[in-house]
């Protein structure tokens, strides 16, 4: 089969609603690039420090704070953005459409069908940098790649059947890596190939101990030098990185900039300080409601509106009292007025109805118009209607009970108090705990969360946002909500090959599991990105993969003369 065959190709029919959003104006005649400085960002998770250094652990921010080291064998290929002309933003949490996807690694790739197998060809002359302590400078090979893949698929923090429809991985020569299939499974280039759990890095990092920052190496942009836990990432330019950037028909070196510092700030007054004074020269995530006080004090800013990419929900334990009855989560989700969290908590800068499928996932999307009755019953205020069906459930006069939530996310914290307001208007009484991120993730990670779990997570594509939050064995499952049946059918959408039969799947399953109303759905808000001017060859894309942006920043340079122009 052809390269990139058996994919899903959504991203060509989600373009139009990209370039909504995005705004991006028609590509400006090209300046030349310049070498130097140094890019300080406020990464869309300026508020959590890295949770591991070690893709073993499974840590889903691992190819954030990594992934400017550690590569991957597919990327998104931002010769297809907006900025150069194309249809992809590339700002989607985990989905890349087939025609936005190349190698990084690899080189190319191939299927075949009799034994049913993946070939890729991986590009020659990539080099592990040298490390003291850790590694001699070498070349990066097959070896490295089936290593890689092997010590994930055994390690302790595997998920279960994540991997489980490949048989075997071998390196047939020293650029050529075979993935051999048990059986198909449609996000087969997602999981090993660009997704959250697919760096490739050398045996000596691993001998060294990957765990430990300080023995960081990889075959990426950038290097890290010095990491602060709760201050800063800071990553060097690698002296031997293998890509290149075409412009005006030249081809220039990567990267461009000597150094990029992700800056952790919890504080988000702090973080719109940064941006506004210029310390920041990007700032990812920026709330609406900041949006005109820091225009008005920065005016030569420049932005990019998008629709996020996460879910917001209350998930409500379904294996613990009371929300084993389903009448008692379907009566707080109609005792939410979110038509008036829409318009008045994010100011018209919301949608309604966005999650568990984004807008941008056209084929397995359905708007809420054409949904069941009964699901836009769980978007309709009737506190009244709720009220009878907790008495019904046998709680005439309501219940309290305890929702966690992450001290991280200054979102999630302001708008938890208006859902518990709601909710008491009908007897519930909400009480809430704030935690720390690491406390937060832990608690529901081993289940021994609290029954009410209040959170944003990442549609990360059509398929596994269903996936990762309503099959059993998957980090996500919050609301606990798992079913046989459910599971068979999310089985059988992996191993369907046509996608138009995947998409009417996708969207029959999606139907179900809002009806079962697992969580208090909620709107999902329009988001912000700001930079100044002289951050070049840039319009506000946030990845290639799955939170992966070192290829992004790797392609940034610095106008140091405008920079000096404008004061900063």
């Amino acid at each position: 089969m052809a390269q990139g065959s058996w994919r899903s190709g959504i991203g060509v029919a989600a373009a139009a609603f990209w370039l909504g959003i995005a705004g991006a104006a028609p590509v400006a005649a090209q300046e030349k690039p310049q070498y130097g400085g140094n890019l300080e960002i406020g990464t869309l998770y300026a508020t959590i420090s890295a949770l591991s250094w070690d893709p073993a652990d499974f840590a889903w921010k691992l190819n954030h704070d990594t992934g400017l080291y550690l590569e991957t064998l597919f990327a998104g290929d931002l010769d297809k953005s907006v900025r150069k002309g194309g249809k992809y933003n590339f700002k989607p949490d985990a989905w890349l459409a087939t025609d936005a996807i190349r190698g990084e690694l690899a080189e190319s790739w191939k299927w075949t069908e009799n034994p049913l197998a993946v070939v890729i060809k991986l590009r020659q002359g990539v080099m592990w940098p040298a490390k003291a302590g850790v590694m001699e400078s070498r070349e990066f090979t097959a070896e490295d790649v089936v290593f890689s893949f092997n010590r994930q698929n055994t390690s302790p923090k595997n998920f279960p059947e994540y991997y489980n429809y490949i048989e075997k991985v071998e390196a047939t020569d020293r650029y050529t890596v075979t993935f051999k299939m048990k059986h198909y499974n449609s996000d087969w280039d997602y999981r090993f190939g660009w997704g959250y759990y697919s760096q490739v890095m050398p045996p000596e990092l691993a001998k060294a101990g990957a765990s430990n920052w300080k023995n960081a190496t990889g075959t990426g942009p950038f290097q890290l030098v010095d990491y602060v836990q709760g201050n800063n990432q800071s990553y060097a330019k690698n002296p031997v990185y293998w890509d290149k950037e075409k412009l005006g028909g030249v081809e220039y070196k990567l990267p461009f900039v000597d150094r990029v510092t992700y800056r952790i700030i919890k504080d988000e007054a702090t973080q719109h300080t940064g941006i506004r004074t210029g310390k920041l020269d990007i700032l990812e995530s920026i709330r609406w409601q900041a949006v005109d006080s820091i225009k008005k004090s920065a005016p030569q800013l420049k932005w990019a509106k998008w629709l996020a990419y996460s879910g917001t929900y209350l998930a409500m334990r379904v294996d613990r009292a009371p929300f084993t009855d389903i009448r008692v989560r379907r009566a707080l989700n109609m005792a939410v007025n979110k038509q008036e969290i829409v318009k008045e908590y994010y100011g018209g800068n919301a949608e309604l109805f966005a999650y568990p499928q984004h807008p941008d996932y056209i084929g397995y999307f359905e708007g809420l118009d054409t949904m069941p009755a009964s699901v836009k019953e769980l978007y309709t205020y009737d506190p009244v209607k709720a009220k009878k069906m907790l008495a019904d459930a046998g709680f005439p006069n309501g219940f309290t009970f305890k929702t966690q939530v992450c001290s991280c996310s200054p979102d999630n914290m302001d708008l938890l108090p208006l859902i518990a307001g709601y909710l008491e208007q009908i007897g519930v009484k909400m009480e809430i705990q704030p935690m720390e991120y690491g406390a937060f993730l832990s608690a529901m990670t081993t289940a021994t969360h609290a029954p009410g779990y209040f959170m944003s997570n990442g549609h990360t594509n059509p398929t596994r946002s269903l996936h990762k939050s309503f099959t059993p064995g998957q980090l996500w499952g919050a609301a606990q909500w798992f079913k046989p049946e459910y599971t068979a059918k999310m089985e059988k959408v992996f191993g369907t090959q046509d996608e138009a039969v995947r998409m009417t799947m996708i969207r029959e399953m999606t139907r179900e599991i809002l009806d079962e109303a697992p969580y208090i759905w909620l709107p999902v808000p329009y988001l912000y990105t700001a930079w100044w001017p002289w951050v070049k060859n840039y319009d506000g894309e946030l990845r290639v993969g799955a939170v992966k942006p070192g290829p992004v920043y790797a392609r940034i340079w610095i106008d140091q003369a405008l920079k000096k122009t404008l004061g900063r």
